[in-house]
């Protein structure tokens, strides 16, 4: 019986759930010459998350080659953050014969050494999400697996025998480098650290603030053997090709030492967590737990998404909402009020809570997945931060209090508000956040920071302010702006009109039909101040910003311009919805998303490769973003709601990608042009929730089962 075949009422069974995730199995089968990929392009990558912004990891051959690999990287209450605690477990075989062999990575005299480090491994595959490698090592075939139980800074890395062998001796040494994810890897120390050792239990500690690493080795046997290690110089290929620092050193306490059977597996599990919090739960249980949790997600799912790429893409989503437990505040504040403390991580590794993503993000993610829980969390924590009629652009890594550089992301949050009140009907929630946005048209009408505000002239928005990026398509490096946006951008005017329309509908609903009418009077101006300034005749395109910090007008073809067809409320006048989207389907549009400059303009840029300078030259000069696809999809269905296949065949390139990057996730950004290599964060919040959002939005609808 599939997901989508259940009676209505018919509650699952924990047995029926788990048979459901059988066939979510992305499997990668592994040749020679795949081992050597350490390369950017080469190096596949799989993760793991906890629902708190922590995860685990790595290359699927297990090299590591970004600072941010690692088999957990904790999240730690303020100021800490995401810390890296361990990084690695260095695994030999002994064989009865005496052979020996390592499984993958090891460190010998000192040194890291990464080459051929997926030698042995026959197989990688995720199951329900979950990653799995399979080696084949002197006639024995070996599994590995990996799980995080959900809302705990804790990891089991179980081992398996399979087949060939009636014992193996098995050597576990864990690596350890305590620091601040996003640290340079220098800064990890060398000494310092004090392990302590009670029973099965060992305590790896750096002193200051930062809890200890609690290790615990789970079999019928084996004991830890104190064998400190240094390795001074790990080298991360990735980070030097980014232009990082890219050398620093891991320390190991020594190893564990097993008997691996097939009758008996062996996990080590560490964490951050009390010994009381990692004793409650054993490596079996949380496998399952954890394995009920995810099937769970796919029958909540819209039934569009509870198969195939669909439920992948439903399993991805997942690692991006998370309780900010860095935020103690927030968490308060949302329990007093009957709900939780929730964000979305923008993206992984490197990116914290966006409130841009999070509000682009929160119907693929949240609504499109049945979290409408969740959801409503999202919209009331970020509502309590709008300070000045801005929400947050970002909470940095730690902090409790957000940045409020942006001119976008708080238009954007009327349009979430919207997505989550049309699925979910609460009525209490949108009267909670009408005055809330109340607040936020009025600071847009009387100006607020960084130069944003309305020109009284015209009704449009314009922003800009030095040092500061606040579209989502600015680029700055050194002291020469990339994309000069100041002015007045097509896409925060479509937001707007769209924001005035929504909350003059919201209002009437409420019974305030003076407010309502004035702010429809002024979203006629907006609209006809739109369509007289952002046409441009000469290219049958728009403008991407008019009234520019030079006076001129900005003719670049850009994607931008979508969002005045895509939104509840087009800006754009309808004679011209064909020739736009003509433009953007002819110069814009890739397998993976849309570029963000067309390939006719003279700084378009084919390839997004190299140090900090050389990217951000290219970031938004062709570059291509996934999350895209999302605006250019229902800009095609409001033109034309009926061509369900028309919008489908955008989608295309879905399939392939799922087995690169970071294998079954979507990557932030893509090469301009063939092969369309992914860049940028190897899983992107926006890039999987629009790519989730579009499937179900293009699946023609089916009849729902008779009722038996």
């Amino acid at each position: 019986m599939s997901v989508g075949d259940r009676t209505a009422g018919q509650a699952p069974t924990p047995q029926g759930l788990l048979a459901e995730l059988t066939p979510l199995v992305r499997r990668l089968s592994m040749t020679p010459e795949e081992s050597p990929a350490l390369d950017e392009r080469g190096s596949r990558e799989w993760l793991v998350t906890n629902g708190l912004g922590g995860y685990a990891s790595g290359t699927i051959i297990g090299a590591l080659t970004r600072r941010f690999h690692g088999l957990l990287v904790a999240a730690l209450p303020s100021p800490l953050g995401r810390t890296m605690l361990l990084a690695h477990l260095s695994e030999r075989l002994r064989f009865r014969d005496g052979h020996s062999e390592w499984l993958g990575l090891h460190g010998t005299a000192g040194r890291l050494t990464q080459a051929h480090a997926a030698r042995h491994l026959e197989e990688f595959r995720l199951d329900a999400g979950l990653p799995v490698w399979r080696y084949q090592v002197h006639g024995a075939v070996i599994e590995k697996s990996l799980v995080m139980p959900h809302g705990q800074n804790t990891v089991h890395v179980t081992y398996r025998l399979l087949d060939g062998a009636r014992r193996i001796k098995l050597s576990l040494r864990p690596l350890v480098g305590f620091r601040p994810h996003e640290a340079p890897v220098d800064h990890s120390p060398v000494d310092g650290y004090t392990v302590s050792v009670r029973g099965s239990r060992i305590e790896v500690a750096a002193g200051g603030s930062m809890p200890p690493l609690r290790l615990v080795l789970h079999a019928g046997n084996g004991r830890f053997a104190f064998d400190d290690q240094a390795i001074s110089d790990v080298r991360y290929l990735i980070e030097e090709h980014r232009g990082y620092d890219h050398a620093g050193p891991l320390w190991s306490p020594g190893r564990f030492r097993v008997d691996l059977t097939p009758d008996t597996p062996v996990t080590v599990m560490a964490s951050a967590e009390s010994w009381e919090t990692i004793a409650a739960i054993n490596p079996q249980e949380a496998f399952t737990m954890e394995r009920t949790r995810r099937a769970r997600l796919v029958t909540m799912a819209d039934p569009a998404l509870r198969t195939g790429i669909g439920a992948e893409l439903v399993l991805a989503s997942d690692q991006f909402v998370i309780r900010p437990v860095s935020r103690t505040e927030d968490g308060v504040r949302a329990r007093v009020g009957g709900g939780d403390a929730r964000t979305v991580i923008a993206g992984y590794h490197w990116f914290t809570d966006w409130g841009r993503d999070t509000m682009i993000s929160l119907d693929g993610l949240t609504l499109c997945t049945g979290r409408l829980e969740e959801a409503r969390d999202i919209l009331r924590t970020f509502a309590y931060h709008v300070r000045d009629g801005l929400i947050p652009n970002m909470f940095p890594e730690g902090g409790r209090e957000g940045l409020y550089h942006t001119a976008d992301a708080t238009l954007w949050f009327f349009h979430a508000v919207h997505r989550y009140h049309t699925r979910s009907g609460d009525d209490l929630l949108l009267r909670e956040m009408l005055p809330v946005m109340r607040r936020i048209v009025r600071a847009h009408r009387e100006g607020t920071r960084f130069g944003i505000g309305v020109d009284p002239a015209d009704g449009l928005v314009r922003q800009g302010a030095d040092g500061y990026q606040l579209t989502w398509m600015d680029a700055k490096v050194d002291d020469w702006v990339v994309t000069p946006r100041r002015g007045k951008a097509v896409e925060i005017n479509a937001l707007w009109y769209n924001a005035l329309r929504l909350l003059a509908g919201w209002l009437a609903t409420d019974g305030a039909h003076d407010d309502a009418a004035d702010l429809e009077a002024e979203a006629a101006q907006v609209q006809t101040a739109f369509n007289q300034r952002f046409w441009n005749p000469a290219t049958t395109h728009l403008f991407d910003v008019v009234d520019g910090e030079d006076g001129n007008d900005d003719d670049a073809c850009r994607p931008n311009q979508v969002l005045a067809i895509s939104l509840q409320h087009p800006v754009l006048d309808r004679a011209r919805w064909d020739a736009v989207l003509d433009q953007v389907v002819a110069h814009l549009v890739t397998p993976v998303g849309l570029r963000s400059l067309s390939p006719a303009h003279a700084e378009y840029k084919r390839q997004y490769f190299g140090d900090l300078r050389t990217r951000d030259a290219a970031y938004h000069q062709g570059t291509v973003w996934g999350w895209l696809m999302g605006p250019l999809v229902d800009a095609w269905l409001a033109r034309d709601p009926g061509d369900l296949a028309g919008a489908r065949r955008f989608l295309d390139g879905i399939a392939a990608h799922l087995d690169e990057g970071c294998v079954g996730s979507v990557s932030e950004i893509f090469d301009a042009e063939e092969p369309y290599v992914p860049r940028g964060c190897v899983a992107q919040a926006w890039s999987v929730a629009e790519w989730l959002r579009s499937l179900a939005r293009t699946t023609p609808p089916t009849t729902p089962p008779a009722r038996r």
